[in-house]
């Protein structure tokens, strides 16, 4: 049986780590470097990359932030990819295959699409065929509105009248190897994940589902670990250090979940 997978996610907005509250306030946290080198010594099983700039702006110039010196995107993901050392996913700003093709290039092993799902499907079909079902990734932004009843949101910012579920079959037919299904409502409330939400979706398609939004506290990771997704990932809960991967995924081993068991302790103490 496979294992389930704890994934961090780290939200990019002009090249500085933030974090998120209902794709609305962002609250800046630092270098995206400092942060993958954490993450990646923490024993987690795969990092997400979600670039959301608004811009193309990626140097603040906030030299108080301790960050290096980059112009662009592609600096960062070579700055990021020199100090992953687990599989890594890049999403962001992904509207042609040459896009794809950078981010691949420059150390991103899988990537991850959102408006391009919506604006040209064609995208997700050619790059499953040129690199494989298992490098595609599409993230689907959802939001409840009424009971049972939720539409995607483009971007996480623009409303339509798509429904996440038959979107997801959609994405699974043109090829994509993974669904990422956020929460609208409950990103970075800490008060839990939409387990309808993120249950429904693993039952509407074949390929691994990633569920992602609202991740508070370890009952949170257990509750939706006891539906159908494959892997559960997190963003603002793993800034902190005492809420580190390791020590969920310490937990979760020790309450019976099937997740990769941790390093030995004391080796895994050098890390923290």
């Amino acid at each position: 049986m496979l294992k389930k997978r704890i994934i961090p996610v780290v939200l990019l907005r002009n090249g500085v780590v933030v974090q998120s509250r209902k794709f609305k306030r962002y609250q800046m946290l630092g270098s995206p470097t400092a942060t993958v080198e954490r993450l990646s010594s923490w024993n987690s099983d795969e990092l997400i990359y979600l670039d959301i700039s608004p811009s193309s702006l990626y140097d603040l110039g906030r030299d108080d932030l301790n960050h290096a010196d980059y112009d662009t995107i592609e600096d960062i993901i070579k700055l990021i990819a020199k100090r992953c050392f687990v599989p890594l996913t890049f999403g962001g700003k992904i509207r042609t295959m040459g896009d794809v093709a950078m981010r691949l290039k420059n150390g991103a092993d899988k990537v991850t699409f959102n408006s391009a799902l919506i604006d040209s499907p064609e995208l997700i079909t050619q790059c499953s065929n040129k690199y494989g079902k298992q490098f595609v990734v599409v993230s689907i932004d959802a939001k409840k509105i009424e009971t049972s009843k939720y539409v995607v949101f483009k971007g996480g910012k623009t409303a339509t009248n798509i429904c996440p579920f038959e979107l997801a079959k959609q994405a699974e037919a043109s090829g994509a190897g993974e669904i990422l299904i956020n929460s609208i409502d409950n990103d970075g409330a800490g008060e839990g994940f939409d387990l309808y939400l993120i249950d429904r979706m693993a039952k509407s398609v074949k390929i691994p589902v990633i569920a992602l939004g609202g991740a508070g506290e370890w009952k949170h990771f257990e509750d939706a670990l006891n539906t159908g997704v494959s892997a559960v990932a997190a963003a603002n809960i793993f800034q902190h250090s005492e809420n580190s991967v390791y020590n969920l995924k310490k937990h979760l081993y020790e309450k019976g979940f099937n997740v990769r068991k941790t390093l030995d302790l004391e080796k895994e103490k050098k890390l923290l």
